[in-house]
């Protein structure tokens, strides 16, 4: 099979895209399993792979975007394609990518029908108990990441309090508010208690506070995520995160501007919620594009593509989450492989042309049907 790499980019947050869909090492070990791979040019050096590191496992490396889409039966990205890519593949060719297509218009959803594709994305191939394989890497990275962002934020020079995070002899740390306690949220939690921070983390789900309450040995204060407990824990939070993720579907408005206008001039908020539409109220004003911004005295971080802040170590995760699903595409060939793994048959937006996830459509058609009359 013949897998594409594309050089990342295009309008709006996709413009700041650093990471690539495979590492050299990734490619190795396809071509190790018989797999072609077509990579363009320079798609790999924001995150700090050459060309030739590429050409030294055996990728075949072009210099034009409209090739690797035209010869791809599989093409691996990181943000979902625009609606020109989509018309460069051939037929009943694949894309794998962050796809995120619960804001998506009804125009981009008929594009996928209208060029026959088969649409799988990273964020919602989902194993049997519920877990996401490959978005749990992401958010990971994005909660390790969230207080070296909310330091930088909080210094007096960004705009922000003037408040270490981790306080200092006689002088308290900062109160950090996760709303959230999935992988993002606890990952996120353990980070900042590492520093030494007052830490809350605020769910509806009970399982999920008594596995924080548990992992981290009692040093979090966890609580329901009532509308009056947000209130009330937003309004002393030096900082903010908003780890709410409601799987393929658009993130609820768990903070209203209201909330954000009772904290203390100077707090942080950290949405990262945003690529799925966002979970504060003030980042959703922002637009689609989203940033680091001040709204009501708060700094807001909505930045939807976060791990591309560290786009080597994302762009290898990435790489090791998706291996297992691509070398058996290899061997077997993407409709065996989605008749066998239901994790990435639940992954499926689209197949073949028909929307088969309930995610995007009311009346999906059935995956499994369409697989087996092939």
């Amino acid at each position: 099979m013949w897998f594409g790499v594309p050089k990342e980019g295009g309008e709006g947050p996709q413009a700041d895209e650093k990471r690539v869909g495979l590492t050299p090492a990734g490619i190795r070990d396809l071509v190790e399993e018989g797999g072609q791979v077509v990579i363009e040019s320079g798609a790999g050096a924001a995150a700090g792979f050459s060309d030739d590191e590429y050409r030294g496992v055996g990728a075949h490396v072009v210099y034009s975007h409209e090739e690797v889409f035209g010869r791809a039966e599989m093409v691996v990205k990181i943000g979902r394609p625009s609606m020109h890519e989509m018309e460069l593949m051939q037929p009943e060719c694949a894309i794998l990518a962050f796809w995120h297509l619960a804001a998506a218009t009804n125009a981009y959803l008929a594009q996928i029908a209208s060029h026959d594709l088969t649409a799988i994305g990273c964020e919602i191939i989902q194993e049997d108990d519920g877990s996401l394989p490959v978005l749990k890497i992401s958010s990971e990275i994005t909660g390790k990441m969230a207080p070296q962002i909310a330091g930088r934020l909080l210094e007096s020079g960004s705009g922000g309090a003037g408040i270490l995070l981790g306080g200092a002899p006689g002088i308290p740390p900062a109160d950090v508010v996760i709303i959230g306690g999935g992988n993002l949220g606890f990952h996120a939690s353990r980070a900042f208690l590492g520093l030494g921070c007052s830490v809350y983390v605020l769910d509806i789900d009970h399982s999920k506070l008594e596995a924080v309450d548990r992992h981290l040995s009692g040093q979090v204060i966890t609580a329901h995520a009532t509308h009056e407990n947000i209130e009330k824990f937003t309004a002393f939070a030096d900082v903010l995160v908003g780890a709410v993720l409601v799987t393929g579907e658009v993130a609820p408005i768990v903070v209203t501007r209201s909330m954000v206008q009772k904290m203390r001039s100077g707090s942080v908020i950290l949405d990262f919620s945003f690529d799925q539409g966002g979970c504060v109220e003030t980042t959703r004003l922002q637009g689609p594009a989203g940033g680091v911004f001040v709204r009501d005295g708060i700094l807001h971080f909505a930045i939807p593509n976060c791990p591309s802040l560290v786009a080597r170590t994302a762009s290898q995760a990435l790489t090791y989450s998706l291996l297992p699903f691509l070398e058996t595409i290899q061997r077997r060939g993407l409709r065996e492989t989605l008749l066998l793994r239901s994790d990435l048959r639940r992954g499926c937006y689209g197949y073949r042309g028909r929307l088969v996830s309930s995610h995007i459509t009311k009346e999906p058609a059935d995956i499994t049907r369409l697989l087996v009359e092939g």
